[in-house]
């Protein structure tokens, strides 16, 4: 069975998974106006991801895996809660799904090495949804790990759409401001404005200390960089101008809220995927892998359609009620 699954055509499983999506279309079932992205954890067939496992540094970069040498060392959350910073390593791959929200069916899918990015692969799984459906003004909704400037810029300019996506505020510190938009500096005085530049494809403005060109001048609290033996001195501190689309959606709105709670539908599919057996894999190639999930996708596509043309009235989500009609 192994050998049968790696020496599958994907292509062939690709065409089926698209018509199927194209039929679900046509029906009126999947809707695109709200799409939403995640990746699930997929653990390879291997020793080293038994939590039994009494291994030295099983999870060292250098220790591939001989049974799956197509796997690699990525990290997952292993609980929702903000203040807690649970994580695990684990051996493995990432399946990455583009999902319809209104139905909680999937539209396009990507499998990937664990240490693949999120973010990265945004651009190529909405170019393929959108090579047989059309993604024209959707609204992309994801968490924090895709606020990246590149996605934002994509789903406006590319596909005339809106972003939902809370900020990531990557250890930034919130820093006291005056009206005006100044900060302060740890002194407690305003600071003044020292000139903009590109960061990164983002205006930032500069701020200065009060005193940077003062020749008799003193930091009142006697910040280090103020006595640094240099011409410029006093700390500094940036600021993003909000002309950035990232910056300018207003994140605080019922309007966003209620759009970014439609994202728990990906984990509810996340969750089903996962019941079909594919969070631990048996198979040993990537390949492998990708036919696997592939499939998998097949299996709860083919499930939706079925509850459609058979008018059973039986959620097109649950397996067990398209098994009683059947």
């Amino acid at each position: 069975m192994d050998r049968f699954i790696n020496q599958l055509d994907h292509e062939l499983l690709d065409k089926i998974l698209i018509a199927q999506v194209r039929k679900l279309t046509v029906l009126g079932l999947i809707d695109l106006s709200f799409i939403a992205a995640d990746s699930t954890p997929i653990m390879a067939n291997t020793s080293q991801n038994n939590p039994k496992s009494f291994r030295k540094n099983k999870f060292a970069k250098e220790n591939q895996p001989k049974s799956d040498p197509d796997c690699a060392l990525g990290v997952h959350t292993a609980t929702n809660q903000i203040n807690e910073r649970n994580h695990e390593f684990y051996w493995g791959y990432k399946s990455h799904i583009l999902l319809d929200c209104i139905t909680g069916l999937p539209i396009a899918k990507i499998t990937t090495p664990a240490n693949v990015a999120d973010n990265s692969v945004i651009e190529e799984l909405l170019a393929k949804a959108d090579a047989y459906l059309t993604l024209e003004d959707c609204t992309f909704i994801a968490d924090k790990g895709y606020d990246v400037k590149s996605i934002y810029e994509l789903i406006r300019n590319k596909y005339h759409g809106e972003c939902v996506i809370p900020l990531n505020k990557r250890n930034t510190q919130n820093s006291k401001k005056l009206s005006s938009g100044h900060p302060i500096c740890d002194a407690g005085l305003a600071m003044h404005k020292d000139g903009k530049f590109s960061d990164s494809g983002r205006i930032r403005q500069k701020y200065c200390c009060p005193f940077k060109r003062s020749k008799s001048g003193s930091c009142p609290c006697d910040h280090p960089k103020w006595n640094n033996g240099k011409k410029c001195r006093g700390c500094t501190k940036y600021v993003t101008l909000s002309d950035d689309y990232c910056l300018s959606i207003n994140r605080e709105c019922v309007t966003f809220k209620k759009i970014y709670a439609m994202r728990t539908e990906i984990e509810r599919y996340n969750s089903r995927f996962k019941s079909t057996g594919q969070e631990r894999l048996w198979v040993h190639s990537k390949k492998a892998a990708h036919n696997l999930n592939t499939i998998a996708h097949i299996a709860l596509l083919a499930v939706a359609y079925a509850s459609v043309v058979t008018q059973s009235g039986y959620s097109y989500r649950c397996l067990k009620s398209v098994k009683r009609v059947a």
